[in-house]
């Protein structure tokens, strides 16, 4: 049986996102997460529980990784697979340090979203010759603990550096 704040959040996942309160959203991810399973939830059960995906990966042995991502507002983006019997594999939310470390100087851009999922920011610096991908995060439990990873992409979008900085946003309140 479903629970009340399931329905809840899942009807109004389209009344939010119409009127730009997407942040809303990521208070109905623990219970939309508590109610999955892995190797028991369907790839049915996943969709009515957080909707469409941001994007599919092709993931290996025939999986399919459902992308939902929580940027810009939220702090994190969840990478759902489906296992080719049409079961939840895994379900990881991977903005957190231990996924950051994997990225590596001269990685493809393609490889960091498919391990990160969309960022919150894109920014050119023509000058520099260099692109700024921003992901926000929560470090700790709390909001004041939020910060920003980026990664910094050469002219051929291949990894140059990456760094974790305080959120600007905690500064402007």
């Amino acid at each position: 049986m479903q629970s009340t704040m399931g329905k809840l959040c899942r009807g109004a996942r389209s009344v939010l996102a119409l009127i730009g309160l997407g942040s809303l959203l990521a208070a109905c991810d623990p219970v939309n997460i508590s109610e999955l399973e892995e190797g028991v939830s369907t790839e049915a059960d996943v969709r009515e529980r957080f909707g469409k995906p941001e994007n599919i990966w092709e993931g290996e042995d025939g999986a399919q990784i459902y992308e939902y991502n929580r940027q810009p507002e939220g702090s994190v983006n969840y990478m759902i697979t489906i296992g080719p019997d049409g079961k939840m594999a895994a379900l990881r939310q991977v903005l957190n340090p231990r996924t950051f470390a994997q990225v590596t100087p001269g990685m493809p851009m393609e490889q960091v979203r498919r391990m990160l999922g969309k960022p919150m920011k894109i920014t050119t610096y023509a000058l520099k010759r260099e692109t700024h991908y921003d992901w926000r995060y929560l470090e700790g439990a709390s909001r004041e603990t939020s910060k920003i990873f980026t990664v910094v992409f050469d002219p051929d979008l291949k990894v140059v550096s990456t760094m974790s900085t305080r959120d600007p946003e905690l500064d402007r309140n």
